[in-house]
């Protein structure tokens, strides 16, 4: 095998005319890697990621050849995927008002473009969700906000706005999955490739603590930060160690990864409604 790109979280390999992706145990905040790891993170983050494929199948195809046949040494945190063209932009849904949304908001009274009514909060759910796309930065550059006409501009109006429409639609279906199970997806980010023939595929992962902010329902309540099932906790101890979000970042306190380490576990727990 052939190690094709090393991200933030994730190795990609070349196998043959297959790639494998592989789920480190790497945390990234602010869009930079801190230097501990959190134990078990890639499985679950696997794991997910294969659970909400199935669950999302009948939206869009995905690019998943093989759970089970990859290397000895990544079993259980790795796929074998289908080579796709990625398509340079983050997909974004937000069904609530928080992080880079909020701040967003706060300033122009609208997120990537799209006006929102006045008197919102940390927290508000939107009217209806919204697509804020963003560019997809390098390791240790931060993705910025761009617009729909912006990725109509880089990928023509028709790709963009199927871009938009899955988007919404993974989202809400996710989002209403979750539902059930107690939990609110306030956004998600998603990733889309295509093969040489132009069809889309969703690809990367799906749905998992590291691309979604997760809330238990029950304790919701808008004009507050939220309780997340994700790297809150790790982006709120950051902040309060005083790190000013660029490169190096800090190492990470035992309490604190087996606090991450617990909430990925419980909302993988949760949503699949088996045993880790």
């Amino acid at each position: 095998m052939e190690l094709l790109h090393s991200g933030k979280v994730r190795d990609v390999y070349a196998d043959g005319d297959d790639l494998i992706l592989v789920a480190t145990d790497r945390i990234s905040v602010y869009d930079v890697v801190l230097p501990t790891p959190i134990p078990d993170k890639g499985a679950v983050l696997t794991r997910l990621s294969l659970w909400w494929f199935d669950q999302l199948s009948g939206i869009v195809p995905n690019h998943v050849i093989s759970a089970t046949d990859v290397p000895a040494e990544f079993a259980g945190r790795a796929i074998r995927c289908r080579r796709l063209n990625m398509l340079p932009v983050e997909c974004i849904a937000r069904g609530y008002l928080v992080g880079h949304g909020l701040s967003e908001y706060r300033s122009s009274a609208q997120v990537a473009g799209v006006p929102l009514p006045p008197g919102l909060v940390e927290g508000s759910r939107l009217p209806a969700p919204i697509f804020t796309p963003t560019t997809k930065a390098p390791v240790g550059e931060h993705d910025e906000f761009i617009t729909l006409d912006d990725v109509r501009a880089e990928l023509g109006k028709d790709l963009a706005e199927e871009l938009q429409d899955l988007t919404l639609r993974v989202y809400s279906q996710g989002a209403a999955i979750a539902a059930e199970r107690g939990i609110i997806v306030a956004d998600t980010k998603l990733e889309f490739g295509r093969t040489a023939d132009g069809t889309l595929f969703l690809a990367d992962e799906v749905l998992t603590p590291d691309s979604s902010r997760f809330w238990p329902a029950a304790d919701w309540e808008p004009g507050r930060p939220q309780f997340s099932f994700d790297k809150q906790s790790v982006r709120d101890w950051s902040l309060e160690h005083g790190w000013n979000k660029t490169a190096p970042g800090p190492e990470i306190p035992e309490p604190v990864i087996a606090r991450t380490r617990a909430r990925y576990i419980e909302v993988y727990e949760r949503l699949t409604g088996t045993t880790w």
